[in-house]
């Protein structure tokens, strides 16, 4: 017999900013009773609606329960900047390239992900704010900044991948700014309202059947006699199979311990603009800036429900219990409160509405926390700080395998390694903080 306690609940700084400013969302039930399932997954996120989705499509008649510990679009879903990337985007590496043949297959699962999404979106009538190949810029702020899009833009041409290199002209007619020397635009990746999405897939996913269960943490998981036991403070779901798909809160269910590294990346979002502050900030309706370096600062322009806003993203830092100072989170407002005036001086007056964080969860070697970790229980963890893209993929795929299907990208899955294991403490958390410190600083203007 399998008995695993929970030995922590997920939690995260600041609102999700995402979801307060849409309008209030339809309550899903909580879990009061007792129930059995064929299929059973753990997380609502983008990797556990993807496993959700896929299991209906395998299994059409099949009973499916998702348990989410918090409100849909509440946890990391509804915290992440929405950016579902195409190609290689290693977080390790100073310009986001990896090796040619690794990078090629990731490009293709990344692009399985979004067919997969962009599928989903179609199917469950979602808006075009929650979903859209629309592409995203890799913007430059300094000579180095420069030197590592064009080392990136080689790489993508020997992969044979469609870009474009853009001056600081043509950043600032799409942007309305003059802080950016150059831009490198790829048109594949998908961009997302993420808490717009997240709450498309799972409205979808009820009105098919799946039965979607909210604010309803697990606290023990238990195996007897074939069958799986998800128990949480109002009842139970019993199902052969199931799937894990909670990121790093694997850790807090027993598996990968000392192998995931856990990353606190902070965002604010400013208040609506008024017509007179988009006049004067000029530029494109919408844009999605990713930085040249990867230490460096992520910004968004949206336009949609909740009005004209604008996103900036930046300042790491290192939780290995999962959870984050809230002194912290009003220092790194601030900062980010700095880093907008510096890009946007014509919107003085203009404050920030929400500042949050997000846990992303890493391995040293880059690879997932995924397979079948004890007998009939599958994780779909560890995306390696791109939870839209590789969420999707891994979630996919761990139906898959819980099916017992084969596939390309499911074989290349397998055999990869496990995560690396980590240092001891503290050992760990110096190097980590020593690394995220060092890397800030080297970002310099990118940051």
């Amino acid at each position: 017999m399998a008995r695993i306690q929970v030995s922590r609940q997920a939690r995260d700084p600041g609102p999700a900013a995402w979801d307060a400013i849409l309008p209030p969302a339809p309550v899903f039930p909580g879990l009061e009773d007792d129930q059995l399932a064929d299929w059973l997954v753990i997380g609502a996120g983008f990797a556990g609606l993807a496993a959700a989705r896929r299991l209906r499509q395998l299994h059409p008649t099949a009973s499916i329960t998702v348990l989410e510990g918090r409100r849909i679009a509440a946890g990391p879903a509804g915290r992440n900047s929405g950016f579902m990337i195409d190609l290689p985007h290693n977080l390790a590496s100073d310009d986001y390239a990896g090796g040619l043949e690794a990078d090629r297959i990731q490009t293709a699962m990344n692009r399985s992900a979004i067919s997969f999404a962009r599928d989903a979106a179609g199917d469950y009538g979602m808006a075009r704010e929650a979903f859209a190949v629309c592409g995203k810029t890799n913007v430059a702020a300094s000579e180095k900044g420069v030197r590592h899009n064009l080392s990136y833009a080689e790489h993508l041409g020997t992969l044979g991948e469609p870009h474009q290199l853009l001056d600081g002209s043509q950043m600032r007619e799409m942007c309305g700014s003059d802080y950016y020397r150059g831009g490198l635009y790829t048109p594949g990746t998908a961009m997302l309202q993420p808490a717009l999405f997240v709450r498309g897939m799972a409205a979808g996913l009820a009105a098919q059947g799946v039965r979607i269960l909210e604010s309803s943490p697990v606290v023990e998981l238990n195996r007897a006699a074939g069958l799986w036991t998800a128990k949480t403070a109002g009842g139970s779901v019993q199902a052969p199979a199931v799937v894990l798909a909670v990121n790093g809160h694997a850790e807090s269910f027993g598996f990968f311990k000392q192998r995931l590294m856990h990353v606190c990346l902070y965002a604010s979002m400013t208040r609506a603009l008024s017509e007179d502050e988009q006049r004067r900030l000029g530029g494109d309706p919408i844009w999605a800036f990713t930085p040249a370096d990867p230490m460096g600062t992520t910004v968004r322009k949206i336009s949609g429900t909740g009005g004209t806003r604008i996103i900036v993203r930046n300042r790491f830092t290192w939780n290995p219990d999962r959870s984050a100072d809230e002194t912290r989170l009003k220092a790194f407002g601030k900062a980010h409160e700095k880093t907008f005036r510096a890009r946007f001086a014509m919107l003085n007056g203009v404050e920030m509405e929400y500042c949050w964080g997000g846990f992303l969860c890493l391995s040293r070697n880059n690879v997932a926390a995924f397979g079948e970790v004890d007998e009939g229980l599958f994780s779909a963890c560890c995306q390696n700080g791109l939870g839209a893209a590789r969420g999707t993929v891994s979630g996919m795929l761990a139906a898959e395998l819980a099916s017992g299907n084969d596939s390309d990208h499911l074989r290349y899955m397998l055999r990869q390694p496990q995560p690396s294991r980590l240092p001891p403490e503290p050992i760990a958390s110096i190097g980590a903080n020593a690394v995220l410190r060092w890397g800030e600083f080297k970002a310099g203007a990118e940051l």
